[in-house]
């Protein structure tokens, strides 16, 4: 095994060349260049691998919120139809609660097999009788959610108690007893993995090695540009079960060709790209410039150390941080404009009333949008884009001092007639 010493020198990169090559791969130059169609849906997930699930749906869910700023005119069914009629993907755990290419699956079902064969931790042994009925009644009537079968007492449940029929069928799906046959809004319907998976897929098996190797180069493939050793501990949660054993994976993604490490002037430590897109970071090109909003959890922003060493951006989602502490807000998207992160905004949809609000916009120091050429047109663009795919009919802009100038050149550029906002962009 080759050790990190041993390799040959990684090629230098300066930093605005990291920040094109990272914006051009993750199909964000420009953003929403991708034709409206599921098919778009396919290539993203080809490009980055996995998309990560969260069900807050403030202004959209986050793996929508992922695909809407790569492609044109977005829809979240062609989504939900690869996920629940196609089942060209599934959900499995991942980083997170993700959506993976089913034909991956033998790759991921390490996190079955394992909870398998603890039994659930034991719930499956403790709770067999309540097993036995909800494995018969879906095998005898199908689909079947929590909501379908009687309340059954509390029992404790990761972070809290839940009602023992809802904690079972959760860890029947954890095992790959069960899988997810579709949604209805967050609420899960069930049925058996045999019915949802084909059988051949169902039966081939992986090393755990190689599961434990291909989890690991889905971290790297969905960024594009991670740090060789440490960074934020959560981007590797589920890969392997020591930072040792990470590593030794990892050189041996660089021996086999599959990763390449590569040096960042003024970004400490060397970082891994993807083998096969080194022509891309060598690219020269300039990118086609764009606003998009990112999802919180958008794989482009996962490394926060190296979007502050590389942007000089700090980014926290306070979804989870107290009201009173929060700098920001309770949902708040990074702003990229061309391959920088220029801001933050605040969007959310109001359903009754069809309305996007934008309860606040937020600028770099360095950064004043008024000033930079072709900015308002491009922020209003994304903003009639963000709305469209939410559904509304019209969009409220912050009454903030700091923002009124602003706001009163985005105003007459926010129609939302089919005329001025479904035109494809280049």
């Amino acid at each position: 095994m080759a050790s990190i010493g041993s390799m040959p020198d990684a090629p230098t990169v300066n930093r605005a060349t990291a920040r094109r090559f990272l914006v051009r791969r993750h199909l964000l130059a420009p953003p929403r260049s991708l034709p409206p169609a599921p098919e778009s849906v396919k290539t993203v997930v080809g490009r980055l691998g996995s998309l990560q699930f969260d069900p807050l749906e403030v202004t959209g869910r986050n793996h929508d919120l992922v695909l809407a700023a790569r492609i044109d005119g977005y829809r979240r069914e062609w989504t939900d139809d690869l996920l629940y009629r196609e089942r060209w993907l599934y959900e499995a755990y991942n980083k997170g609660l993700s959506l993976l290419p089913t034909s991956e699956l033998p790759y991921y079902r390490i996190g079955w097999d394992r909870y398998s064969a603890s039994n659930g931790y034991g719930k499956l042994d403790d709770h067999a009788e309540l097993v036995a009925e909800l494995l018969e009644r879906i095998r005898e009537e199908g689909t079947l959610s929590s909501k379908d079968v009687e309340v059954r007492e509390s029992i404790d449940w990761y972070w809290r108690p839940t009602n023992q029929v809802r904690a079972i069928l959760e860890a029947l799906a954890l095992s790959g007893v069960l899988g997810i046959a579709r949604r209805d809004g967050n609420r899960r319907l069930y049925d058996l993995s045999e019915r949802l998976f084909p059988a051949d897929l169902l039966a081939e098996r992986r090393t755990e090695e190689e599961q434990r190797k291909h989890k690991l180069l889905s971290r790297y493939r969905a960024h594009g540009l991670l740090g060789m050793r440490g960074g934020n501990q959560e981007v590797w949660l589920g890969t392997t079960t020591t930072a040792a054993e990470r590593y030794r994976l990892r050189d041996e993604l660089i021996e086999d060709g599959l990763l390449l490490p590569v040096s960042v002037e003024g970004v400490k430590g060397d970082r891994v790209i993807l083998a096969e897109e080194a022509a891309l970071l060598s690219s020269d090109r300039p990118i086609l410039a764009g606003v998009a909003f990112l999802a919180p959890l958008d794989p482009l922003v996962w490394d926060r150390d190296l979007l502050r060493s590389l942007w000089d951006f700090d980014y926290l989602w306070e979804v989870y941080v107290p009201a009173a502490k929060r700098r920001w807000g309770y949902y708040v998207l990074p702003l990229l404009w061309g391959d920088r992160f220029v801001g933050r905004i605040e969007p959310r949809i109001e359903r009754k009333s069809g309305t996007l609000r934008v309860l606040g916009l937020w600028w770099e120091d360095t950064f004043e949008p008024l000033d930079e050429p072709g900015f308002v047109e491009e922020l209003a663009a994304a903003l009639r884009a963000h709305a469209l795919f939410l559904g509304a009919t019209k969009i409220l802009l912050p009454r903030t001092a700091r923002n009124r100038a602003l706001v009163a050149e985005l105003r007459p550029r926010l129609d939302l007639t089919p005329a001025r906002s479904g035109a494809p962009r280049s």
